[in-house]
């Protein structure tokens, strides 16, 4: 639920930002614009308000729509629907996903969209991308700003990492330390060091005090994908970040900070190994070897029928020394710019993997955006995922595809260029045509998520 109403907040913001973009440039150009809403509103809306003879009008709950609003068409009519998937600016003489043909068929007004000249036209398509991207670059200059970066220095974890099956396929192995990919040297571990690692010919490790040469397969990120394991992540010990009540681990006496180190004498030197030993005892009594303070100690414990003892582990970035760099307000906007920058760029470059078979299957609705938040409020978190958000909102609404912003934009193109529009007729089974394809997206996307949790 925590993730659920997340998602909500961050969606509501995006969407409310993208229908300004185009309201304000549609309004700048004295377009008029008949319906500004946040949230779909199928039969009814929660809330809607509108100037009607210089008097601001309010109504309730109220069916689609209310009779008293008929009365001037030149106001917009501001409202919150009840379906929580998006929002939409309705702009006079614009084919759009409301598909008012009627309102088509009569003679184009002086105040409507298809009146003004192509330039203002595309301005008015483009003002909800660019806000968006505008809002990226926003977020990130305050996240910057407020909380800094912080980070894990790939040399701060001396116990290397752990790798997926694809990586140990192509030559990795669990404790290597990252170095270099094509003789750029890693500093820490992100999705730019990750995209790195899969567009290189060579990754440099450390293993064992030497340096191994490990040759990239051309690939090797359709391999991930298709693993569906991810690359690697930082290996550390299993310490206790937080102790569940009335757990195994909370009757024991076991406590926050303490390293569990060994299960009936077997080391367990890693979480993962520490994890695969304690589920060969679900309900058997064990010794568990542990320190705390530097003390060595042995406690008896009983696992529950899952093989767990019931504790939080700590990450790596708990245990290790990670580093903070810091950014006064007038640093953190070009900074911001540039992550935000980098972002859509990486975004773009990523986009490729979603034509291959194996970027198909990994494609998620809104169960996969909702998994982006943490289960517990973390603002920080929640307004670089946000941002990030921001950037793909941007992106795949400036696609030229029918329905989307840039197919507008890519028919506007057509129309400078020819210096001819399309028909209103082929723009109606343009749009036809991008929302049956967009649908269809949605449905195999979320038929994904379906699939993964019933299945996997």
């Amino acid at each position: 639920m925590i993730r659920a109403f997340q998602l909500i907040l961050s969606l509501s913001i995006l969407v409310l930002i993208h229908e300004l973009g185009h309201f304000l440039f549609a309004r700048l150009f004295k377009v008029r614009v008949e319906k500004f809403y946040m949230f779909f509103n199928p039969a009814f809306s929660i809330f809607r308000a509108k100037k009607i003879d210089g008097k601001l009008k309010f109504s309730w709950f109220s069916k689609n729509p209310p009779a008293s609003f008929k009365d001037a068409p030149e106001k917009t009519e501001f409202g919150l629907g009840w379906v929580p998937l998006g929002g939409y600016c309705a702009i006079s003489g614009m084919i759009d996903e409301s598909m008012n043909t009627e309102a088509m068929a009569e003679p184009a007004k002086p105040w409507e969209f298809r009146s003004q000249k192509a330039g203002k036209r595309l301005l008015i398509m483009v003002g909800g991308v660019l806000f968006n991207f505008i809002l990226a670059l926003i977020i990130y200059s305050a996240v910057l700003n407020v909380w800094g970066e912080e980070y894990l220095p790939v040399e701060n974890a001396p116990m290397g990492m752990d790798y997926s099956p694809a990586a140990h396929k192509v030559g990795f192995q669990d404790g290597d330390r990252l170095v270099s990919a094509d003789g750029v040297t890693f500093e820490q571990f992100n999705d730019v060091a990750m995209r790195m690692i899969a567009n290189a010919k060579e990754v440099v490790v450390m293993r064992d005090s030497q340096k191994v040469i490990i040759q990239m397969p051309k690939k090797f990120m359709e391999e991930l994908i298709t693993g569906e394991q991810g690359f690697a992540g930082f290996r550390s010990p299993t310490v206790i970040k937080e102790v569940s009540k009335g757990s195994p681990c909370a009757k024991a006496g076991l406590q926050k900070g303490d390293s569990l180190t060994a299960i009936n004498g077997k080391s367990t030197v890693t979480f993962p190994d520490f994890v695969e030993e304690l589920g060969k005892h679900k309900e058997q009594t064990i010794q568990l070897n542990f320190y705390r303070d530097g003390v060595s100690k042995v406690i008896k414990i009983t696992p529950d029928s899952d093989g767990k003892l019931g504790f939080t582990p700590s990450l790596a970035e708990d245990i290790y020394a990670t580093r903070v760099e810091k950014f006064s307000f007038f640093a953190s906007i070009p900074a911001g710019i540039h992550k935000g920058i980098g972002k859509l760029t990486g975004y773009a470059s990523d986009m490729k993997y979603a034509f291959t078979k194996a970027g198909a299957k990994s494609l998620g609705g809104f169960g996969t955006l909702g998994k982006l938040f943490p289960a517990e409020i973390d603002w920080k978190h929640f307004w670089e995922t946000t941002g990030f958000l921001s950037i793909i909102l941007a992106f795949m609404n400036i696609l030229p595809i029918p329905a989307l912003d840039g197919g507008h934009i890519l028919f506007l193109l057509y129309e400078i260029v020819a210096r001819r529009k399309p028909s209103d007729k082929f723009m109606e089974y343009a749009q036809m045509t991008g929302m049956f394809l967009l649908i269809a997206l949605l449905v195999y996307a979320n038929g994904n998520d379906l699939y993964r949790w019933l299945f996997k």
